[in-house]
């Protein structure tokens, strides 16, 4: 039976937790999956309706939209969200930043989150998407835009890259150069983007006629560690090292870099390497890295835009939109492209 003026405290006791934890619950941030199931039971059972809620009831917009990535330090997210903010502020919105570590609790309670309205709509751009994640979103009280690739039947918009093309132009460059042994460093292939990149490498080399060897390719995380490890592997595993390398990601592709320079190869003559998103490292590296843009930029000023317009009127299109971006090639040194020569050297001026 509902209490008259139940309080935080009446939730608390109900509940059997903190008040804290109740508060935690009711602000939309990160709890136990199983403490927000005790804390909202008790406050259905006592009647009590969070001041959130109360407040959007005299309001109905808070002027802010969240931003919820892996990890705000990486350059792609860095990318995204310095096309998101001027677009979000010019319509009057601020914008509320969450890094999420690529944990998918954490990204839930930013989507239950909204029905707190703590913002008025969601741009979120997990690697993975679960059948959680799709519930979710289905159910989502706010507008919601996610940049990656959803199924085809998403219940939100949807602003995606192509990495299978992009891989395709990396194949085709690398083949247009003479190499013939490429391999490949990829993240974890249950990720939305280590998924896609390793079925469009293999799909490349397969359509050129050219075999996959597994002693070429190497599977760990997204980040620089796992460029160097994989470069170690491929110089000391007994098998002749690849005269090319695809990198899933810029930061992989500066590990490879490093090792290739701790073991006296030159870049591209011995080997020539690729990275995937063409962050600003790309260019900053040295060799300057050839990298696949996955338009990052553009993903994320046609995320705002996407939003904007669901903002604006919310039951004005019905039908979830798919916006692709088209990859494009930024050939640089490492694979004998600008400022550089074939043995890895500066060129002259």
């Amino acid at each position: 039976m509902a209490r008259s003026n139940p309080t935080v405290i009446t939730i608390a006791e109900e509940a059997g937790v903190s008040i804290a934890s109740v508060s935690r619950v009711f602000n939309g941030q990160p709890v136990r999956e199983e403490t927000r199931i005790r804390v909202m039971a008790a406050a259905e059972r006592v009647g009590y309706v969070p001041n959130a809620v109360a407040r959007s009831l005299k309001s109905s917009r808070t002027d802010q939209v969240a931003f919820a990535v892996e990890d705000i330090g990486n350059p792609v997210y860095l990318a995204m969200l310095r096309q998101i903010q001027p677009v979000l502020k010019e319509a009057g919105y601020r914008l509320v930043l969450h890094s999420t570590g690529a944990d998918t609790d954490e990204e839930i309670e930013v989507l239950r989150g909204l029905g707190q309205r703590y913002a008025d709509g969601l741009i979120i751009s997990p690697i993975r998407v679960t059948e959680r994640h799709l519930a979710e979103f289905r159910k989502a009280p706010a507008p919601v835009v996610v940049i990656g690739s959803l199924s085809e039947d998403s219940p939100v918009d949807n602003v995606r890259a192509d990495s299978r093309t992009g891989v395709e132009l990396a194949v085709d460059h690398l083949l247009g150069l003479g190499r013939r042994r490429i391999g490949f460093v990829d993240g974890p292939l249950d990720t939305v983007p280590g998924g896609a990149r390793d079925e469009g490498y293999r799909a490349a080399m397969a359509r050129r006629g050219l075999p996959v060897d597994e002693d070429l390719v190497h599977v760990g995380g997204f980040d620089r560690a796992t460029g160097a490890a994989a470069m170690r592997r491929m110089l000391h595993g007994g098998a002749p090292i690849p005269d090319a390398l695809l990198c899933a990601n810029d930061l992989i592709a500066l590990g490879v870099l490093d090792e290739l320079r701790s073991a006296g190869l030159a870049v591209p003559h011995d080997v020539a390497v690729v990275g995937m998103d063409d962050t600003d490292l790309a260019a900053a590296s040295w060799p300057a890295l050839t990298s696949v843009s996955l338009g990052s930029a553009e993903r994320g000023r046609r995320a705002a835009a996407l939003l904007l317009e669901r903002l604006a009127d919310p039951d004005a299109l019905l039908a979830p939109r798919v916006v692709t971006v088209a990859p494009h090639l930024v050939v640089r040194a490492s694979t004998g492209g600008e400022h550089g020569t074939a043995d890895g050297r500066p060129a002259a001026d």
